[in-house]
Parts: structure tokens; C-alpha cells; sequence
């Protein structure tokens, strides 16, 4: 592992593209894109709950939509009011 990671330093291989930690780019207060999600667990226009690598992104917000989804993105769209992360506990 060691190995991999110094090959992947040296090619500047950003971290999220080799590993399953979530990416998160938020562009103002109104889009939400997150790399590397799991799943959705909730879904409303004012709240979305989606399952990382990491823990659970709570987004809570105004007319919150799903606007983009692909196996390992996805884009929230609306008037995003917060966002919190609920980080796993590692055993």
C-alpha cells in the first residue's frame, strides 16, 4: 500500500480518484456536488441524508433537488442552508 501511494504522489493523482474518500464542491449556496457517495438514505426538498466512504452528509436546505446522479457522483441543487457531516467511528 505504502508503494501505490508514493507511485500515486508522484504522478500527482489526486487522492478521491485512487481511493473511496468522498470529494465535496460547493458553489455558492445553491449547488452541491459530492464524488464518491455510497447511497442516498433520505430524500425530501428540505433535507437530504447521503451515505459516504467517511460517514453520512446531512444537507438541509430549501427546494433541494437530485439534479445530477452517476454511479459515483452526485449534485444537489436549491438553496443550501447547511451542511454537516456525520463521520464513522473507526473500530
Amino acid at each position: 500500500m505504502k508503494k501505490k501511494n508514493r507511485i500515486n504522489d508522484l504522478l500527482e493523482i489526486p487522492k478521491e480518484v485512487y481511493s473511496n474518500i468522498p470529494n465535496f464542491i460547493l458553489t455558492g449556496f445553491e449547488e452541491l456536488i459530492i464524488e464518491n457517495y455510497k447511497g442516498i438514505l433520505e430524500y425530501e426538498d428540505y433535507y437530504i441524508r447521503i451515505n459516504t466512504f467517511i460517514g453520512i452528509v446531512n444537507i438541509h436546505g430549501i427546494n433541494l433537488k437530485l439534479e445530477k446522479m452517476t454511479e459515483d457522483n452526485i449534485k444537489i441543487t436549491g438553496k443550501i442552508e447547511s451542511l454537516d457531516i456525520e463521520r464513522m467511528v473507526d473500530d
